[in-house]
C-alpha cells in the first residue's frame, strides 16, 4: 500500500491516485521526465541491473509512469543490459490509453552515439512500435544501414548526441511526454543541456555496496541544477520522490 507523505493524504493512494500525482502538466511544449531507482547507499543497480532493488510500489509506478508518456526513452547500455524486449506495457494500460484517444502503446526512443546495438536482438525482433534511434553523423555507416532495417535512425549532433535536438525530434513526432529511464550518461547530458523537467527518484532501502555506478555520469552543468521536491510516497520503507526543476 502507497501513502503519501507529501503533500500527506488520509489512507493508501489508488492507482487512479497515482495517475493523478503523476499526471504530465498540460503544457503546450515538450516535458522531460525521468526515472530512476537508487539504494539507500547510492547504487544505480545490483550485478549490472535497476530491477534489483524495486519492490511492489516501485514497480507499479513504473509501469504507470509507462503508461502517461508518449515515448520511452533510454540510452543504448540500458537496452543491452535490460533487454526492453517485446511489449512495455501491460494489456489493460494499452486499452486505457486507446479509450483516451491514444496510440496503445508508447513510442520507444534509444540514444546511441555509435550505433552498438545488435539488430538480430530481441528488442528489434518484435518491438510494439518501429524504434527510434538517435545518433551522430560520425556513426559507422556499416552499422547504420543494418539499424535502418528494424529502425529509424536520425542524426541528432556530429560527435555526440545533442539532447536538445532529440527533445525538438519528439516534439515534431507529437510525442513531447517523454519518460527517460536510463542510463547515467542520459541524464548527465540532459542535465547538462538543462533539459531535465522532472525526476522521480525511488530510494530503495537497500545497503548494497561495492562500485555500482549512480544514477548519473558524466559531465554536468556549469553549476548544480536546483530541484523542488512536490511529492514524497512511501511503501515498505522505500520512499518515491518527485522532483521538478526551480
Amino acid at each position: 500500500m502507497i501513502t503519501s507523505l507529501l503533500p500527506g493524504a488520509p489512507g493508501p493512494l489508488t492507482e487512479a491516485d497515482l495517475l493523478a500525482e503523476y499526471a504530465y502538466p498540460p503544457s503546450p511544449g515538450p516535458f522531460v521526465r525521468f526515472n530512476f531507482i537508487a539504494s539507500a547507499d547510492g547504487a544505480a543497480s545490483v550485478t549490472g541491473r535497476s530491477g534489483g532493488l524495486g519492490n511492489d510500489g516501485d514497480r507499479l509506478i513504473f509501469a504507470l509512469l509507462r503508461r502517461l508518456a508518449d515515448v520511452i526513452l533510454v540510452g543504448a547500455g540500458t537496452v543491452r543490459a535490460e533487454g526492453y524486449e517485446g511489449g512495455l506495457i501491460d494489456p489493460d494500460a494499452r486499452a486505457a490509453r486507446r479509450a483516451s484517444g491514444r496510440a496503445g502503446h508508447p513510442a520507444v526512443a534509444v540514444i546511441s552515439g555509435s550505433l552498438d546495438l545488435d539488430p538480430a536482438s530481441g528488442f528489434f525482433a518484435a518491438p510494439p512500435a518501429r524504434p527510434l534511434i538517435f545518433t551522430t553523423t560520425a556513426a559507422g555507416p556499416g552499422r547504420r544501414r543494418a539499424l535502418e532495417r528494424v529502425a529509424d535512425v536520425v542524426d541528432c549532433g556530429d560527435s555526440a548526441v545533442d539532447p536538445a535536438q532529440v527533445v525538438r525530434h519528439l516534439a515534431g513526432r507529437g510525442l513531447g511526454r517523454v519518460l527517460c529511464e536510463g542510463g547515467p550518461a542520459v541524464l548527465a547530458s540532459f542535465t547538462a543541456a538543462g533539459l531535465v523537467d522532472e525526476l522521480c527518484l525511488s530510494l530503495s532501502p537497500l545497503l548494497v555496496g561495492g562500485e555500482g555506478p549512480r544514477i548519473s555520469n558524466g559531465t554536468g552543468p556549469p553549476q548544480p541544477a536546483p530541484l523542488r521536491l512536490v511529492s514524497l510516497l512511501h511503501e515498505e520503507s522505500a520512499l518515491y520522490a518527485r522532483y521538478v526543476r526551480r
